[in-house]
């Protein structure tokens, strides 16, 4: 479907058809990108919990029993899924889930705006409007959107990307889009903007849920993916894992909330799901002692998942450094050991076929790892 097509679906005069956008070259790609940033920083030992650890039931007396009391998913002889993941711990016994250990970013502080500035910028600074996903919407000519109400950092800095998020508000009528594109005649920049928003409207036409709740959420977006013409990378959040106090009833719904979303999302992108990786990473872990109001505090080393249908999966990555007191970040907090960035490297590069100059150009600081994430096809 063609552009004028998209808009006359909407109701826009021909004023609006008419506008002269920014020619953007459009290369689709046969494989899909979903990044969902866990907005919070997510505890890694009540997510991926090392079973083998002996050290663990000392730091956390109140948090491991609780955990121990339940029936864990085992992925190996060291680690074991919080039971509430039920549809990740099927992934990866169909090896297509990538469970990741131990992982961060160069940012060592403790600031949440600050650490997630750091992870979707991808340029180990803070406070930039330009993000990873946005370079590589540029490398790729193709479009991405962002599942929120205004663009995340990660999305910023490229006219490809888009935004989309339920609105209860009365639809805009023609009149209204044609008086904004007038408005709007001397930016092309802001001229690109509104198609993009008329543009994404009419690939959900009338199917435009109105909830704006993760699970909805995640069915929109895979059908937004999917639909001709649709964006090839999305960007997604979910929050509420700050867990400082009550984390194991607190962690239990968001777990549960993640986990039906995946299944919804995986639902939702039908056969596409084949040709899909889902990453999902916060920007920070937290400390490995609870704290005296049974959760924890900010921490440093945290855990990642790679999924999607042509993953590699169905084994735990990740270098474990031990929970010794003398093997922990600052004697509070899991090291991390390996590179949020650099495994977001090494999936992009494998799936894309990227060369190294391009991933230099996304990740400037982290280049991709060895191990091999996507499955080599016979």
């Amino acid at each position: 479907m063609q552009r004028r097509a998209f808009l006359k679906g909407t109701g826009c005069s021909a004023l609006l058809f008419s506008l002269p956008t920014i020619a953007i070259e459009r290369r689709r790609t046969s494989s899909k990108l979903i990044w969902i940033l866990l907005r919070g920083g997510l505890d890694s030992l009540h997510t991926i919990i090392p079973t083998s650890e002996p050290d663990l039931l000392a730091y956390r007396p109140q948090l491991q029993k609780t955990i121990n009391g339940e029936k864990l998913l085992t992925l190996n002889e060291n680690f074991a899924l919080n039971p509430k993941l039920r549809t990740l711990f099927s992934l990866y016994q169909d090896r297509q889930l990538l469970p990741i250990v131990a992982t961060g970013t160069a940012y060592h502080g403790r600031s949440h705006f600050d650490g997630q500035d750091f992870l979707e910028s991808g340029l180990a600074i803070t406070d930039s409007n330009n993000g990873w996903l946005s370079r590589m919407l540029d490398l790729q000519k193709t479009k991405g959107l962002a599942v929120a109400r205004s663009l995340p950092i990660v999305s910023r800095g490229s006219v490809r990307a888009m935004t989309w998020y339920p609105d209860n508000g009365p639809p805009a009528d023609a009149d209204l889009l044609d008086h904004l594109a007038q408005l709007y005649e001397p930016d092309r920049l802001l001229q690109q903007k509104l198609v993009n928003i008329v543009e994404t409207k009419a690939l959900l036409s009338d199917r435009a849920p109105k909830k704006a709740d993760f699970n909805t959420l995640v069915e929109a977006c895979g059908k937004l993916l999917i639909a001709e013409d649709g964006p090839d990378f999305a960007a997604m959040e979910l929050g509420g894992w700050d867990t400082h106090d009550r984390q194991h009833e607190r962690l239990d719904a968001k777990l549960a909330i993640l986990d039906q979303g995946l299944q919804s999302l995986k639902i939702a992108l039908v056969d596409r799901w084949r040709d899909t990786t889902v990453v999902i990473a916060s920007e920070f872990g937290r400390t490995v002692r609870e704290n005296g109001t049974g959760g924890t505090d900010h921490g440093t080393g945290g855990a990642m998942f790679i999924a999607g249908g042509g993953i590699s999966g169905g084994r735990v990555l990740g270098q474990w450094p031990g929970l010794k007191a003398a093997q922990l970040f600052e004697n509070r907090d899991l090291m991390p050991t390996t590179n949020i960035h650099s495994w977001l490297a090494t999936v992009i590069q494998q799936k894309w076929q990227m060369s190294d100059a391009d991933i230099r150009q996304i990740f400037p600081a982290n280049p991709p790892y060895s191990e091999q994430l996507v499955r080599i096809q016979d």
